[in-house]
């Protein structure tokens, strides 16, 4: 006889959230969390940093310890065993490393990585010496890379001005050990938004039509945020992409200003739906 689930002996999908905190409320590991609770996903987090930051910019920066880190992270693998991972903001090579170490010492799945480097304001979140061990220590441990156009730049180490650069950039991060790149388009120009997926043998492209918005702080933490927690349900990579940025652009079509700078997506409001795609040929 099959014993019944209960509230007791139900575990929830888990994913885990690797970032900064944001005071204001829209980015990091905020954002990541309110996108987990959104699709139904128990959310555990490990705090690279703290962040002072509203709506207007970011003010100060404090980073936690390396020890402090390596026992979240320890705490989290052992006990919640996350489905999935979202790692953002990690701001200098010895946290990159205490990551990667950990990531591989518990062989870690479904692992998303927002190459943060740049805030909305203009901040700086990654040591200028700290991308070579992201290049070398963390893409070979990422299922997926969501970098923007300068982020795909800096990991590539090359100027992104034309679709067949943005393949040969995609290309280059892939060659570096990173499984999958989701080059998003959100940077680019005109009214249609492309991002590009390599998953190592095709290109497939997402195109929809570009929404004219100032709620756009976190949204690439939402984005990635929103990619794992479809991957924690057990969803394929493509999958749940195309749920993410529907997610997404739902979320941004109904965005708050919770402040007088730039507002954020309402995360409750995207219906968890997929959106279209085609084939890049």
């Amino acid at each position: 006889m099959k014993k019944r689930a209960t509230a007791q002996n139900t575990r929830p999908a888990v994913a885990v959230s690797i970032a900064a905190s944001d005071s204001g409320g829209g980015a990091g590991i905020q954002a990541d969390l309110l996108t987990f609770a959104a699709h139904g996903v128990y959310g555990a987090t490990v705090l690279t940093a703290g962040t002072a930051q509203n709506t207007r910019g970011v003010r100060a920066i404090e980073g936690f310890s390396a020890a402090f880190l390596r026992g979240q992270l320890e705490a989290v693998f052992e006990d919640l065993r996350p489905r999935a991972v979202k790692i953002g903001m990690l701001l200098d090579a010895p946290r990159i490393r205490v990551v990667a170490r950990a990531l591989a010492r518990h062989r870690t799945k479904n692992v998303v990585l927002d190459p943060v480097m740049v805030s909305k304001s203009g901040a700086r979140l990654l040591a200028a010496g700290a991308l070579a061990g992201l290049r070398r220590e963390l893409l070979p441990l990422s299922d997926l890379v969501t970098p923007n156009r300068p982020e795909a730049e800096a990991l590539a180490r090359m100027r992104i001005r034309s679709d067949a650069d943005r393949r040969e950039a995609a290309g280059v991060i892939a060659d570096l050990g990173a499984r999958a790149v989701l080059l998003k388009g959100g940077h680019g120009r005109g009214t249609v938004v492309r991002d590009l997926l390599f998953d190592g043998r095709f290109f497939t492209e997402f195109a929809a039509p570009r929404l004219r918005t100032r709620a756009t702080h976190g949204t690439g933490c939402t984005l990635s945020s929103a990619i794992a927690a479809n991957l924690a349900l057990g969803r394929g990579l493509e999958d749940s992409i195309l749920r993410a940025i529907a997610y997404l652009r739902d979320a941004l079509a109904h965005g708050l200003f919770p402040g007088g700078g730039w507002g954020v997506p309402d995360h409750f409001a995207g219906r968890l739906r997929p959106a279209r795609r085609r084939r890049a040929t």
